[in-house]
C-alpha cells in the first residue's frame, strides 16, 4: 500500500508564502486524483484543493486565488503553493488520494505538516 509523507509547513507571518510537499511512496497503482486537506483544532478535516490525473484543479472558496495545487508525477509528489497566508489558514495540512463522486480517500493519513500563520 502507498504511503504519504507531507512536509514544508512552518510558522509565518500573515502575507507570507509556503510550499507544501506530499511524497507518495509504495504501490501507486490506481492513485490518480489527489487532494490537500486541512484540520484546525476543534474542527473537521476539510478539503481545500484537488488535482486530477490530467492536471485539472479545483479549490475551496476560502483558498481560491491564493493556493495552487500541482503535481510532478516523475517525482511522485503533489505540491500546494500557498500565497498571501492568513491567520485562518493555520491548521495541520494533509494530502490523500481519492476517487469517486464522494471523493472517498484511499490511503491511511500521513502525519501532516503544521502551518501556523500569526503576527
Amino acid at each position: 500500500q502507498a504511503q504519504l509523507v507531507e512536509s514544508g509547513g512552518g510558522s509565518v507571518q500573515p502575507g507570507a508564502s509556503l510550499r507544501l510537499l506530499c511524497v507518495v511512496s509504495g504501490n501507486r497503482f490506481g492513485l490518480d486524483d489527489f487532494g490537500w486537506y486541512r484540520q484546525s483544532p476543534g474542527n473537521e478535516r476539510k478539503l481545500v484543493a484537488i488535482i486530477s490525473a490530467g492536471g485539472g484543479t479545483n479549490y475551496a472558496d476560502a483558498v481560491k486565488g491564493r493556493f495552487t495545487i500541482s503535481r510532478d508525477n516523475a517525482k511522485n509528489t503533489v505540491y500546494l503553493q500557498m500565497n498571501n497566508l492568513r491567520p485562518e489558514d493555520t491548521a495541520v495540512y494533509y494530502c490523500n488520494a481519492f476517487s469517486g463522486e464522494r471523493l472517498q480517500t484511499l490511503l491511511p493519513w500521513g502525519q501532516g505538516t503544521q502551518v501556523t500563520v500569526s503576527s
